[in-house]
């Protein structure tokens, strides 16, 4: 019977620019991509965001993370919002400010 070791027998083939490099593109295949919004859902988000303005309730953003390639949510707040640099300030339960680019974000939610 023969005994495959997998990996085991060609990491000693390898130089340790390729194993890291293997390793690396490994990790690249977990990355999600952003994903593309249509304009019913920009519409529902702007409704949401100017219902949150109003009434200064908590607010979940949904938003793509480019430093660490996934989507994250910051729950908070909205502080302002600019259309000339395009991007939404948000403050959570922490007081810290989060500036997020409008272009990332996939989803708004009010939160209870």
């Amino acid at each position: 019977m023969i005994r495959d070791r997998g990996r085991i027998k060609w990491t000693s083939l390898m130089l340790p620019e390729h194993v890291k490099m293997l390793r690396d593109w490994a990790n690249e295949d977990m990355w999600e991509k952003p994903k593309e919004i249509d304009e019913q859902k920009l519409e529902e988000m702007n409704e949401t965001m100017k219902r949150a303005i109003e009434l200064k309730q908590k607010v979940a953003v949904y938003h793509y993370n480019n430093n660490e390639y996934h989507y994250e949510v910051v729950t908070g707040t909205i502080h302002s919002y600019d259309l000339i640099i395009k991007e939404l300030q948000l403050i959570d339960e922490k007081g810290e400010i989060h500036e997020i680019s409008l272009k990332q974000i996939n989803d708004i939610d009010l939160v209870d």
